[in-house]
């Protein structure tokens, strides 16, 4: 896939070029004159991009028992890259090229009829109870190899290894890194709002394999996934005078009780290598709600922020040496950062409106958040000393937003205003880039709030 590079070459003569040069000048010293007299107003920034083509041809088989695990790996490769926005799977009736053919040698020129960038290729074969998975890419125009790997794993992990070739197909063409092998955590939602039944819930970040992880018998909030393992910690109200919070193990099923935290709790995180969670609560003692680090380990928690306002929502920096919070010290609600002895606070949001749910971007470049303005709620991102804030979707309410592993797609809940009397109505989970384009919502068996995004699997 090309990069989208912004470089401009100007062909006029000495002239013009100075002529112009000296009108930008002009310009851009009236722009800084007037800059602190503009308004800024609350706007989406949306992108424009167009997908690459891209043709991804059933892995082929000699063997009948198998063939149609080659063609449901294609199926999700496609449809993971498709989801992506950054490519457009062409249509496999347009393919010249058979597969079995296309197995021994690609015909290029076959592809590039079809305006097909890149070829995804692949065989699949059965040794035992495993099975053997091979793929290669190619770049059809230079007729080049870009990448080939093999894969052994037993036939019920297929869709696993479609995902893992998504995630490196991803990597290669566009230079990120892949978020296909993932899973999403997420707060399941049914019932009326006076008597709504919450549990825990997880599948695949394609919505695949999905399963409930908590039986609706007590109230679950927050789940949030360790940053280097398959473990969630979330808030529970077994005994709802005393919130406790839970460490839950994906792939053991275990639980553990992290432990009873006095007065309101509020969305445990953990830290960037998962022997730590920063939290907020209200201790009697305190009166207002503060941040204290937890170490699991020791299960002795430590006090971060000292002051008389409401400090709450914290989240890592990915090098584990700052959080990001929300507090009111200022009077209203907005966005601090603090190393993690509690010093060096400093505001970095700027803009008018309130802002809640921080979170730093494993890339450490970003902070994502929600805000509140005018009567509307946004998703937002900013840079980390608060530059360049701009909204990326909007709602009735839409709220916590959670990164992918690679930082360039987020994921949050909406609920929408409903038309009958103006409340809203059901949650539900959506996806979207950091442009703040291609925009999806999620298909859950139910409402959904609250998601977390796992790190990669693999």
């Amino acid at each position: 896939m090309e990069r989208i590079n912004y470089n401009f070459r100007l062909c006029f003569d000495g002239r013009l070029v100075g002529i112009l040069m000296k009108q930008f000048i002009f310009f851009f010293f009236l722009l800084l004159i007037g800059f602190k007299a503009l308004s800024l107003e609350v706007t989406l920034t949306q992108g424009s991009i167009k997908p690459t083509p891209i043709a991804v041809t059933d892995f082929f088989s000699n063997e009948k028992n198998i063939v149609k695990v080659g063609k449901n790996i294609s199926m999700v490769i496609s449809d993971n890259l498709e989801r992506s926005g950054l490519f457009l799977p062409l249509d496999n009736k347009a393919f010249i090229q058979d597969t079995e053919s296309l197995a021994k040698q690609p015909r290029f020129e076959d592809w590039k009829v079809i305006k097909a960038q890149h070829l995804i290729a692949g065989k699949i074969f059965k040794k035992e109870n495993k099975i053997s998975v091979e793929f290669r890419l190619y770049d059809v125009f230079s007729q080049k190899q870009l990448i080939g790997k093999k894969y052994e794993t037993s036939e019920k992990n297929w869709r696993r290894v479609a995902h893992i070739i998504s995630d490196a197909i991803f990597e290669r063409i566009t230079g990120e890194g892949g978020y296909f092998d993932t899973r999403i955590v997420y707060v399941a939602e049914t019932g009326s709002k006076v008597n709504k039944q919450k549990r825990l819930a997880i599948m695949d970040q394609d919505q695949a394999n999905h399963r409930f992880l908590t039986d609706g018998s007590y109230l679950v909030l927050t789940p949030r996934f360790s940053p280097n393992s398959q473990k969630i910690t979330y808030m529970s109200y077994v005994n709802r005078k005393k919130p406790r919070v839970f460490i839950f193990d994906i792939e053991t099923g275990q639980q553990e009780i992290v432990g009873e935290f006095p007065g309101m709790t509020f969305a445990p995180r953990f830290s960037p290598d998962g022997n730590k969670i920063v939290l907020s609560y209200s201790d009697p003692e305190v009166g207002n709600s503060e941040i204290y680090i937890l170490d699991l380990a020791t299960r002795v928690s430590r006090r971060i922020t000292n002051s008389s306002a409401i400090d709450v929502s914290a989240s890592f920096a990915p090098d584990g040496k700052q959080i990001v919070f929300n507090s009111d010290r200022s009077g209203r609600r907005h966005l601090y950062i603090a190393s993690l002895d509690g010093k060096n606070v400093k505001r970095i949001s700027r803009e008018s409106g309130s802002y809640y749910t921080p979170v730093w971007s494993p890339r450490g470049d970003m902070i994502a958040f929600t805000k509140q303005q005018g009567g509307q709620f946004y998703i937002g991102v900013m840079e980390t000393n608060g530059l360049n804030e701009r909204m990326i979707a909007k709602s009735f309410h839409v709220e916590g937003p959670t990164w992918s592993p690679n930082g360039r797609y987020l994921m949050y809940f909406k609920e929408e205003r409903t038309a009958e009397d103006g409340s809203g109505g059901e949650s539900s989970l959506y996806s979207i880039d950091l442009t703040g384009y291609n925009e999806r919502k999620i298909i859950t068996p139910l409402g959904g709030s609250d998601p977390a995004w796992s790190p990669l699997m693999h």
